[in-house]
């Protein structure tokens, strides 16, 4: 081989061994560039998948603690007036809103059935006292021939038998009488009370029949509402906290900003098996007629020895197949789930029972993937 040859395979070999070197090079280059990115990729997920969350705490009630329950206001007096006889309605004079007081005649009713049966038993009471006056007549008679010994004994106590029968006669076809004469004062349909017309189903014309049973809605209804009664079913936990005179505030959707006050009159002394509560009345002046029957109203109470409970908004509740948890931040912003129990639920907080202590800080509007012992990143922490 001459010598040119050679420096040609050796040119080769160099050349060969540059290229080989170049491309281990960018071999090298290439794995680590792709190792620094997936280390990126791998850290930027690790971090998107720790969620962000806002923090509570519990609020402490105590002594003096206000609790806020729904409660419906009923009228002092509420009656349903039907009709005691029948007959057709004639008039009526009063229509819904109407104030009236006691003995306000509301409507009138003809009576052509009724009268009827008046006229007879006029009739047949005249017939009574005739026939008690001839007897009465009689009798007397024959009791002034008995010493005579004009007339027997016997038909003398006969004639007096016989008086006695037809004066019990007269006073049976009297007390008749009287009874229909009585019924007839119920034609007019009166306001047993000082109130307000509430109901008014009477109309000229409309044929009316005794006694609901027969006639389904009352002709009129008719409210006192000067003072209101106030119905409260109040948890069995807070039962014995319900003091004789205790005072409470109401409020209505059509009063914003306003409050009533009201007076406890009384309770049902029971608990309900059904709503586990204690149904208790409270009383509310209605002077200015404002408060109606039939409102709803938002009952607010200070029990003045209430046990300590802790407050929760129901937004941090997590209802879980174990029962109800709540999460709350531990140490190195890791999840500590907690079991709690509720004792009274408020509708959008709840007061619990047992699980939580009052330094316990919550997580608010958990996502629902959120487990134990999982980091969490905190609102508004910048690190």
């Amino acid at each position: 081989m001459s010598s040119e040859n050679e420096d040609l395979l050796r040119k080769l070999k160099r050349a060969s061994l540059i290229a080989g070197g170049v491309l281990g090079a960018i071999l090298v280059m290439g794995s680590v560039t792709r190792y620094v990115q997936a280390n990126n990729l791998q850290s930027w997920t690790a971090a998107t998948d720790i969620p962000t969350v806002a923090l509570i705490t519990p609020t402490a009630s105590s002594d003096g603690q206000a609790l806020t329950l729904p409660g419906t206001l009923e009228a002092w007096y509420d009656a349903k007036i039907y009709s005691r006889v029948p007959g057709y309605v004639e008039s009526w004079k009063y229509d819904i809103g109407a104030r009236v007081t006691k003995g306000d005649v509301l409507a009138v009713i003809d009576t052509p059935e009724l009268d009827q049966q008046i006229t007879q038993a006029r009739a047949d009471f005249s017939s009574a006292q005739s026939n008690e006056k001839i007897s009465a007549t009689t009798a007397g008679r024959w009791n002034s021939l008995l010493p005579l010994d004009a007339v027997s004994k016997q038909d003398a106590e006969e004639k007096d038998a016989d008086l006695a029968a037809k004066s019990g006669a007269a006073k049976a076809a009297q007390a008749r009488l009287d009874q229909l004469m009585a019924m007839k004062g119920f034609a007019n349909i009166t306001a047993p009370f000082d109130g307000v017309v509430t109901v008014r189903n009477a109309d000229i014309g409309a044929l009316v029949n005794a006694g609901p049973a027969s006639s389904g809605d009352p002709m009129f209804a008719v409210s006192d509402v000067h003072a209101l009664r106030v119905y409260v079913n109040v948890p069995q936990s807070y039962s014995a906290e319900i003091t004789p005179g205790m005072q409470v505030s109401l409020t209505l959707p059509e009063y914003p900003g306003r409050s009533f006050p009201a007076t406890l009159i009384s309770t049902s002394d029971a608990i309900s098996q059904q709503s586990g509560s204690l149904l208790v009345e409270f009383q509310a002046d209605n002077s200015a007629g404002l408060l109606r029957p039939g409102d709803y109203a938002e009952v607010k109470m200070t029990l003045p020895h209430a046990a300590a409970h802790l407050v929760l908004p129901a937004s941090a509740l997590m209802f879980r197949a174990v029962g109800l948890m709540v999460a709350t931040l531990g140490p190195n912003h890791r999840i500590a789930m907690k079991p709690v129990s509720i004792d009274t639920d408020l509708g959008t907080s709840v007061i619990l029972a047992s699980g939580l202590n009052a330094h316990d800080i919550v997580v608010n509007n958990p996502p629902d993937s959120l487990e134990n012992g999982d980091p969490v990143r905190v609102e508004g922490d910048a690190r």
